[in-house]
């Protein structure tokens, strides 16, 4: 069952010492597992909310003047745990929630965000971490305006990763937890989870959810649409 959180309000306990009034813009999320096409999305729809006269910051994980670096050179070494990984991840986030996301907001602009909370939540969850624990860590994230979660089954994440990077993730196939013999079969499982904590995610924090398997400019329409749709309900 949805629960019903404010747009902006923390779900949980905010960041202490930071001033959540005077948000004026709007919080948009793009939630997907990896390779469904998010990065894609995020370039049609920055590039028409510009046309269309909207200021636009779009962020996403592991980009902070923080931490993006060192979960880069983490990642390199192989060097993460799940947990240390969760928690490097949520400094990450709480970085640029601080000083990019919230600065944003405050200004009246729209945030378009490559993967929010949610994702970090779905990426431990397919670790084995706790759920409670998340909800808790995760607490301070604001509930965005929309979250529009581009839904699609692993058989359709494959083909795009072979495709496109003509390899697999060390870290995007899970191998960190090594679900399988070889990258292919772990990619497969670990994905598998992500996406079952995602789907379970989908109710209880409004996920709208978007048929990924379909052409990117089919996808992009159905995302106009409804971003249209939240701008006009939010001026009556």
């Amino acid at each position: 069952m949805a629960n019903h959180w404010p747009p902006l309000a923390p779900y949980g306990d905010p960041l202490p010492g930071v001033d959540l009034t005077g948000l004026q813009g709007k919080l948009i999320v793009i939630e997907g597992p990896d390779s469904v096409g998010r990065s894609t999305q995020v370039m049609l729809l920055k590039s028409w909310l510009e046309q269309v006269g909207h200021a636009v910051l779009d962020t996403g994980m592991a980009r902070s003047a923080l931490a993006g670096r060192g979960i880069q050179r983490a990642k390199d070494g192989n060097t993460f745990g799940p947990v240390t990984m969760t928690l490097f991840y949520a400094t990450d986030f709480a970085d640029r929630l601080e000083n990019e996301i919230i600065p944003a907001l405050r200004a009246g602009f729209v945030v378009l965000t490559d993967r929010y909370i949610f994702s970090l939540m779905a990426r431990a969850l397919a670790r084995g971490e706790s759920r409670t624990w998340l909800e808790e860590l995760g607490g301070f994230a604001l509930a965005p305006h929309l979250t529009l979660y581009m839904r699609a089954e692993v058989n359709d994440l494959v083909p795009r990763v072979v495709l496109g990077r003509g390899r697999f993730d060390f870290w995007e196939s899970g191998m960190d937890v090594r679900l399988g013999p070889d990258m292919h079969d772990s990619f497969v499982r670990y994905q598998a989870r992500v996406i079952t904590a995602l789907d379970r995610m989908a109710g209880k924090y409004n996920f709208e959810i978007i048929d990924a398997a379909r052409p990117p400019m089919v996808i992009f329409r159905d995302m106009r649409r409804s971003i249209t749709r939240l701008f006009r309900k939010t001026k009556t």
